[in-house]
């Protein structure tokens, strides 16, 4: 473990250097890893395990993502199986179905965890709140952990650049004295950048705090809000995008990625450093009352009920398509998709 000095804070972290993909060849070598699901975080771990030389199986229900996963490679019979043959056949099972699907799965997946088996998740979801969600490991088996910290999609894409998204790991039950050294090693073999610590309520309540928040429902919120003060005050859908949504993904989001706010801020004009600077405050007192609501929300499990809830109803899948659906026809976004294909690269 390497010890890493985080703005006055020591962490250990791991790193390719000090746990290299050959170690953790050798450490899951005898290990048939079976990813259950091919739907989000399922084709990028999957797909960089096999690249990496690990023995992956995949298990998916019939369907278009069956045939994504066909298309993608795995060989039905040989390395395509059913969600159920998949998970006896596997020695780690990989449970990267969504959080609903985890909890219907469940029985099914539940009468193959035989003793000595690894259960593996990417979220804390199923086991942090498994009063609600019935996911209660046997206690003869390893129970463990990596999450990545964007879509599957992200480390895919990084993993085929050379590069590696990071991950939080953490080992929730060590039945066989090797959990640690699983965990690890798949970290690696799925191609993370660095490994930190976590454990699966840390990683549940921050992951679900994080969607919410800054990552998804805040900004959101927060551009929504920008682009329509510009609106009503005259100015144009594309003067508006442009102000709040455009300049900030194209622009200063790479800046401030590369190194930092600071930078950022120092590679900008003297007027909106100064009025950045000045307005930095009074949002971050106004925001965060909410973020510290949200977090308790999160805590007590209310937002995971809501979650549970609401993916039970049968017809939860056209209603969630109705609201992504106004999402997609409001002004803000559809003025986005005109602004997108007006891009040089697009031209």
């Amino acid at each position: 473990m390497a010890k890493i000095n985080f703005g006055g804070v020591i962490e250990e972290v791991m790193t390719r250097e000090e746990f290299p993909l050959e170690k953790a060849r050798e450490i899951l070598k005898d290990e048939v890893i079976a990813v259950i699901g091919y739907g989000v975080q399922g084709p990028g771990q999957a797909c960089n395990l096999r690249d990496n030389g690990f023995n992956v199986i995949v298990g998916q229900r019939q369907g278009k993502t069956y045939e994504k996963a066909v298309a993608d490679g795995w060989v039905p019979g040989q390395t395509l199986f059913s969600i159920e043959e998949a998970a006896q056949k596997g020695t780690i099972i990989c449970m990267l179905l969504s959080d609903a699907a985890q909890m219907q799965q469940w029985p099914n997946i539940k009468k193959y965890l035989t003793p000595g088996k690894t259960l593996y998740f990417s979220h804390g979801f199923a086991i942090t709140w498994n009063d609600r969600t019935g996911v209660i490991p046997p206690k003869d088996i390893d129970v463990i952990m990596v999450a990545p910290k964007g879509s599957g999609r992200s480390l895919r894409t990084m993993f085929v650049e050379g590069r590696g998204l990071n991950s939080s790991y953490a080992v929730y039950q060590d039945a066989s004295g090797r959990a640690l050294d699983k965990v690890l090693a798949f970290g690696i073999g799925i191609g993370s950048g660095y490994l930190f610590e976590t454990t699966f309520i840390r990683e549940a309540t921050s992951d679900l705090t994080g969607e919410r928040g800054s990552l998804m429902g805040a900004i959101q919120g927060l551009l929504l809000a920008q682009y329509e003060v510009l609106r009503e005050n005259g100015h144009t859908p594309s003067e508006a995008f442009n102000e709040t949504c455009e300049e900030l993904t194209q622009s200063l989001m790479p800046l401030f990625a590369a190194k930092g706010m600071d930078w950022m801020y120092a590679n900008c004009s003297t007027t909106a450093q100064r009025g950045a600077l000045d307005w930095m405050g009074p949002f971050h007192d106004a925001i965060k009352p909410v973020v510290e609501k949200l977090y308790a929300s999160v805590k007590c499990g209310n937002e995971a009920q809501i979650s549970i809830d609401s993916n039970s109803k049968p017809d939860y899948r056209e209603g969630l398509e109705k609201e992504l659906q106004a999402l997609r026809d409001s002004e803000m976004w559809q003025t986005g998709a005109v602004v997108r294909k007006l891009r040089p690269e697009n031209n």
